[in-house]
């Protein structure tokens, strides 16, 4: 099954070009039968630009999740921290095999 997540176009860009393999969420799907996730990357692009396998799904403090994360993260900190300001819980998606659209 498959489920359609908005991304920014430069993280979108980041997870099809594998520099970016963790998709930071403050919560997430609660159907576990969902194996690919469908890359809507935001305005101003607009278009599905992709898709990826989930390899899967981790949970943690936000303090624990960026250890186990930040190499690739493909984000910053800051950016991070500020994601998760107040929340005592973090999720990230780990990015399976990856497919850019050719025609988005």
């Amino acid at each position: 099954m498959k489920v359609l997540l908005s991304i920014k176009p430069e993280f979108a860009e980041k997870i099809l070009d594998g520099s970016k393999r963790f998709e930071f969420r403050k919560g997430i799907f609660k159907n576990r039968s969902i194996n690919t996730v469908v890359i809507y990357a935001t305005m101003p692009l607009g278009k599905v630009v992709g898709q990826f396998s989930i390899e899967s799904i981790l949970s943690d403090a936000p303090e624990d999740l960026w250890i186990k994360t930040q190499k690739y993260a493909g984000i910053s900190k800051t950016f991070f921290d500020n994601y998760y300001s107040g929340r005592s819980t973090a999720y990230a998606i780990k990015v399976g095999d990856v497919e850019r659209f050719e025609t988005p």
